[in-house]
């Protein structure tokens, strides 16, 4: 037996639809009448007990980010260098970009995927590059994710040993410099979060 044809619709009554709504309606009265009041929604919250065992992140404050955002531009403008300056968080997303005049577009792209490395990998882009000069075998990590980039300038932003950011720096003369201007934000980090 066919219940349903795409050939042929089912019709429905205007009186079949009214007896339809009004079993619905005194089914879904009758299931809220017969609910006990301590299940109502106004009594179903978040238990601490049950809080207290999901983890907790530390995150950086944007506060933070543009404070140490701008101590890395200006240690490198104080050295003559026009460089980008990239702070993400600790999944390597976007929180500060600043752009010194003059400097050239690439080094939007080199201080984003040297934050973003900092921060992912957890370690210091240039001491990164040093390791993989050493061990050239290791050299596919460059390949992980395209958004790696390991040249010097990018440093992780560790808290109490947790990474909530990274900051990389790009556009100096060499990746040394990059990363002395990097640093200069971290500090400047540190210092806002304690």
């Amino acid at each position: 037996m066919k219940l349903f044809s795409s050939t042929s619709p089912v019709a429905i009554s205007g009186q079949a639809k009214m007896g339809a709504l009004i079993v619905l309606s005194a089914l879904t009265a009758t299931l809220f009448a017969s609910t006990p009041a301590s299940a109502q929604p106004a009594d179903i919250a978040t238990h601490d007990s049950a809080k207290s065992k999901l983890p907790t992140q530390s995150i950086i404050p944007l506060a933070a980010a543009l404070e140490g955002a701008e101590a890395a531009l200006k240690a490198c403008e104080a050295g003559g260098h026009r460089v980008s300056v990239m702070v993400v968080d600790q999944s390597g997303n976007e929180k500060i970009l600043l752009r010194s005049d003059g400097a050239g577009p690439h080094t939007i792209a080199s201080s984003k995927g040297k934050a973003f490395t900092a921060a992912s990998l957890r370690r210091s882009t240039g001491e990164l590059a040093a390791f993989i000069a050493d061990k050239p075998e290791l050299a596919e990590l460059r390949d992980m994710d395209p958004r790696i980039l390991i040249l010097a300038g990018g440093l992780p932003i560790l808290v109490d040993n947790e990474v909530i950011g990274g900051i990389g720096v790009g556009g100096a003369p060499s990746g040394a410099i990059d990363a002395q201007c990097a640093q200069a934000g971290v500090d400047k980090i540190l210092k806002e979060t304690n």
